[in-house]
């Protein structure tokens, strides 16, 4: 390996492991980190540079990041943030990865690996939080706030690695020829991962992916893998899980914890809704902000949102620019999962399979937490622009055309 491909390397790992875990800017890093790790990726770009290929997607976020942020919310510095760590991702996808396959596989791996470090963490927090702790505080550059978990602040945070690596692990097993030994191996570790995750819109997600994966991939088959699969999870649940409730660091007891309901996420976004009817045509229109309308709100106390990035975006800007500007946001990543689910057993849409269905968990995850797309949440970014970016590579035609004859496709 030459000293530049080293440094390469080295570049990619640095900045997927900022973009993955949300560091953008800590008391010891001063600089912006999207900013430097931007600039110097420029320098190793291997082949000729591609036409910017994301004009329409970043001015869809610069429209709606400004309007929410800036004139909605009145948090300049939060857009400014946002934009910027977006921005850098679609450069980075974009130039630095290019159209070439080593590149974006690489990055795929560091992804993964830097996601699967995170949730070997999570599960060593479990028993060595003293130990573990400070680690986490070392490498996020921030004080840890709720454990156990792994490379995140909050719990909340980490349920996006969560969402995306199990459902991008759960894709890829089934997707690539192996034995069955290893399809049960990936689906029991993904288990593992959400049960002590602690965190049930990940759980949520990571089985509606599933289900739908299962039923577009194998039809009827899929039905009865189902099936099966619920038998084993009653099984283990009445025999083994059921009594060992009394360890308070997993789901189930998460879930039956006095704690868990104190903020239910169905009575926020009743709430949320009730301000919604009041104002109709959204927060903007009426001269409002959160603080305006949920303060004397008892559900919404400290500051404290519906907890559905989805449903708070609507409640500020309103059903028609919302709804549009959602719509526009997600329009090609909606026609790419039309168009690739079709044809779901060609060999070349494995990949663009993974990034799809990860990232329709990560969206899932954000209907119960503030986390999402917009405000930067790093998994989901990746997958964002990663989907895109492999579909110009695995399915070149999709790089001038919403639509592609996928008999003209390599197999």
């Amino acid at each position: 390996m030459t000293l530049k491909k080293l440094m390469g390397f080295c570049l990619i790992v640095t900045y997927l492991y900022t973009l993955t875990f949300g560091i953008f800017m800590t008391d010891f890093w001063r600089i912006p980190a999207p900013i430097i790790l931007g600039i110097v990726m420029m320098l190793f770009i291997e082949q000729s540079a591609q036409p910017f290929a994301y004009y329409y997607e970043m001015g869809l976020f610069t429209i709606a990041l400004f309007i929410y942020d800036g004139f909605g919310m009145h948090d300049y510095k939060a857009f400014v943030a946002s934009i910027t760590t977006i921005l850098t991702c679609a450069v980075f996808f974009n130039y630095f990865v290019g159209l070439s396959k080593q590149r974006f596989n690489l990055s795929v791996v560091v992804f993964l690996g830097l996601l699967f470090l995170s949730m070997i963490l999570m599960v060593l927090d479990h028993s060595y939080q003293s130990v573990i702790d400070p680690i986490r505080s070392v490498i996020l550059g921030e004080e840890v706030k709720q454990s156990p978990a792994g490379l995140a602040i909050t719990q909340f945070t980490f349920g996006y690695q969560v969402a995306a690596f199990t459902a991008f692990i759960f894709v890829l097993t089934y997707k690539l020829k192996g034995s069955i030994i290893l399809k049960v191996i990936a689906l029991f570790g993904c288990a593992a991962c959400i049960y002590l995750g602690m965190n049930r819109s990940a759980f949520i997600s990571f089985i509606v992916v599933a289900v739908l994966f299962l039923i577009v991939y194998y039809r009827f088959k899929g039905l009865v893998l189902i099936a099966m699969t619920l038998l084993i999870g009653f099984l283990a649940y009445t025999y083994v899980i059921k009594d060992n409730l009394d360890d308070k660091n997993n789901i189930l007891a998460k879930n039956q914890a006095k704690e868990a309901n104190d903020f239910n996420r169905i009575d926020l976004s009743l709430e949320n809704l009730k301000i919604y009817a009041d104002y109709p045509f959204g927060l903007i229109f009426y001269g409002k902000d959160w603080n305006d309308v949920s303060y004397k709100n008892s559900y919404f106390q400290f500051g404290i949102t519906s907890h559905n990035a989805y449903l708070m975006f609507i409640t500020y800007l309103g059903p028609f620019l919302g709804l549009a500007l959602l719509g526009a946001l997600y329009y090609r990543i909606a026609v790419l999962f039309n168009q690739t689910v079709k044809h779901i057993r060609l060999k070349n849409h494995a990949m663009l399979l993974c990034f799809l269905f990860a990232f329709i968990a990560v969206s899932i995850n954000a209907l119960s937490h503030n986390g999402w797309l917009l405000s930067a949440d790093g998994p989901t970014v990746f997958l964002y622009f990663g989907t895109l970016q492999c579909a110009k590579i695995y399915i070149p035609r999709t790089q001038d055309s919403h639509t592609f004859d996928p008999a003209l496709q390599p197999q």
